[in-house]
């Protein structure tokens, strides 16, 4: 379910990866010669904030199979499609993904979980020293298996097509460096370095000299990033765009993506029309603190909406609050809404169903929506 970069688009940040330093760190890349520790090094000093991100879906964007609740809530699952049969058996202790066309059978370990089962969780296996990605995964919405989105097979291939995909060199880079930390080391992926999911340092950069400098009170300030430094429209599109694909990203894919890039948050957010990208309003940290995990309900979010678009008299009251007075941008003054039923998320960010997902992804391209409009790419 990871979305591949083009070759053209990794050999590209090979060189951004060497230029990479604390001042210009981005997710997905290295720092020459300073070491990943993990989230326990940051937790003796940020334990808060460390305490409410380990319990986030990015920090769950990547497990072993032992820590999979699925997999521990779902000792066997099965999934068949024309002349193929598919299990994943679970025992506690390591699982099993097994497919059959009733004469061969093809059984590997799981080796590693993607995705917390929010919406879906696909499972990697090692074959003959390749990484593959298992052609069924489970979603969340029918508590069972089904095609890994992109992967669907018509007609039926062999056997071990039939098991899984291989994502063996980029693909694998680009996976494990999005749903994991410090997995690439020397431009190349070193899974024994892997850190599973998006832990502190997937964002502020490697904190080994960070930690020692505090741990022996060197007197030292050793550089750590802090990505409210950038400006909104790098912070949407370089940084949390690495992972969640920017609009360059999506610039380079055939069709855009097609309308698999509602999935692509940061490019939905810049093509809105009528929205600066250059506004602090519409960053993504604006609406998602990323040490806290998605709060469920479009309502949650219509506050943010409300600041600039609520009454005129709402707007002076909102003007005054002290959490508004703490914001680097300016207010600033647009229409209230005609219809004025205060459902800002619902109406303008619309859920699109993406087929194969079950699940409907909340469209981050804000805009009127007209009833029976095609999606706008």
């Amino acid at each position: 379910m990871c979305v591949f970069l083009p070759l053209y688009v990794a050999i590209a940040e090979d060189k951004q990866d060497k230029e990479a330093t604390h001042s210009n760190f981005r997710p997905r890349k290295e720092i020459i010669g300073e070491k990943f520790l993990g989230p326990g090094a940051c937790s003796s000093c940020h334990s808060t904030k460390s305490s409410s991100q380990s319990r986030t879906a990015m920090a769950h964007a990547l497990e072993s199979p032992t820590e999979s609740d699925v997999l521990r809530a779902h000792p066997r699952m099965t999934f068949r499609a024309g002349r193929f049969s598919y299990e994943i058996v679970s025992d506690g202790q390591q699982s099993m993904y097994q497919v059959t066309d009733g004469k061969e059978t093809l059984s590997e370990q799981i080796l590693y979980v993607f995705g917390n089962a929010h919406v879906a969780q696909t499972y990697v296996f090692r074959r003959a020293g390749k990484l593959y990605e298992g052609r069924v995964s489970y979603y969340k919405a029918i508590d069972g298996l089904d095609w890994t989105i992109g992967d669907i097979l018509n007609p039926p291939p062999t056997l071990e097509e039939a098991a899984g995909r291989d994502i063996s060199g980029d693909e694998a880079r680009n996976c494990f460096s999005c749903h994991g930390t410090g997995a690439v080391v020397n431009n190349k992926l070193q899974l024994d370095h892997l850190i599973p999911g998006v832990t502190c340092e997937a964002c502020h950069g490697p904190g080994e000299k960070h930690a020692v400098a505090k741990l022996f009170e060197t007197g030292a300030d050793p550089p750590i990033f802090n990505p409210k430094t950038l400006d909104p429209e790098t912070l949407s599109q370089e940084f949390c765009g690495a992972c969640h694909r920017g609009v360059d990203a999506v610039a380079m894919m055939p069709d855009l993506g097609g309308i698999n890039n509602v999935r692509f948050q940061p490019y939905r957010l810049f093509n809105s029309r009528g929205h600066d990208p250059k506004d602090a309003h519409f960053s993504c940290i604006a609406c998602h603190d990323p040490h806290v995990d998605l709060k469920q309900g479009d309502v949650i979010y219509d506050s943010a909406c409300t600041t600039c678009h609520a009454p005129s008299e709402a707007k002076q009251s909102n003007a005054s609050a002290p959490e508004n007075r703490k914001r680097s941008a300016p207010l600033t003054v647009h229409k209230s809404c005609p219809v004025g039923n205060q459902r800002c998320v619902s109406c303008h960010m619309p859920k699109v169903e993406l087929p194969g997902a079950h699940f409907k992804f909340t469209d981050h391209r804000i805009r009127i929506v007209q009833a029976g409009a095609a999606y706008p790419f």
